[in-house]
């Protein structure tokens, strides 16, 4: 959990941006939080209090109106009937990270990654983004190597994660949909050296930032094996009471690192 809430506060203040140099404050003033978190959280939440998907996303997101939702998202949110909206944004991987400790048979993971993004992702694109993500973190929490979650991204799921992380920066756009950002996310976490590097080469690629980083993060502390004192500390004064105590209590029951 803490990985993807790390990526999310670290990259937010560098959404939007173009790609640069992996030598940048990991934390500034502004460092904060998005929707990212909020709705990491609020899947956390789902699982550890037995609750409905769409009725734990809007309980979470309308307590934090501002943090930073895409406009489709934001009306499904404020609602009077939500419904599934057949997108394929990269909201659906984002959030899944709370399924890949979860659950300990791989099925289960993927079958509920899928039900995590169908209240709201029900496009194809959208579960799958969902589910390829949920499958990294548990088969980096689980022992897997590097060249298995490739080739379980690139056989399971169809990504392409060939191209270099340079390769990704000459490339780089503005792009929110889980089949541009998902395998970007994967090709920074298998270049990495540590949770922290994995964290500076998603940000480096600019753009989507804080959801690159989100992504990333989610993988590299399950591979990894945690989030480093230093990251985790900061990251932790930066969320409020409720969010942190969620994700205490998520990771208490669930998170357990080899």
């Amino acid at each position: 959990m803490l990985g993807a809430i790390a990526g999310d506060v670290i990259g937010s203040v560098h959404e939007g941006a173009d790609p640069q140099s992996k030598s940048f404050p990991l934390f500034v003033p502004a460092s904060r939080f998005t929707d990212d978190t909020v709705m990491a959280v609020a899947v956390a939440s789902t699982l550890l209090r037995g609750l409905d998907y769409a009725v734990a996303l809007r309980q979470w997101g309308r307590a934090y109106p501002a943090a930073g939702y895409g406009g489709m998202f934001l009306r499904w949110l404020f609602s009077p009937d939500p419904a599934p909206y057949n997108s394929y944004g990269n909201g659906s991987a984002m959030r899944v990270v709370a399924v890949g400790w979860a659950f300990d048979d791989l099925d289960a993971v993927l079958a509920e990654a899928a039900r995590s993004a169908a209240v709201t992702h029900d496009h194809p694109e959208g579960i799958k983004g969902a589910q390829a993500v949920a499958c990294a973190v548990f088969l980096g929490r689980t022992g897997a190597g590097k060249a298995d979650i490739r080739a379980a991204m690139e056989e399971r799921f169809g990504y392409d994660c060939s191209a270099s992380l340079a390769t990704l920066k000459e490339l780089a756009s503005f792009d929110v949909t889980c089949q541009g950002t998902v395998p970007a996310a994967v090709v920074a976490f298998l270049e990495s050296a540590d949770f922290e590097d994995a964290i500076r080469n998603a940000v480096s690629l600019g753009g989507d930032a804080d959801t690159l980083a989100c992504i990333t993060g989610a993988m590299a502390e399950a591979f990894y094996g945690g989030v480093p004192d230093h990251i985790a500390s900061e990251v932790m004064e930066r969320l409020d009471a409720p969010l942190a105590n969620e994700a205490r209590a998520f990771a208490a029951k669930f998170v357990k690192h080899q």
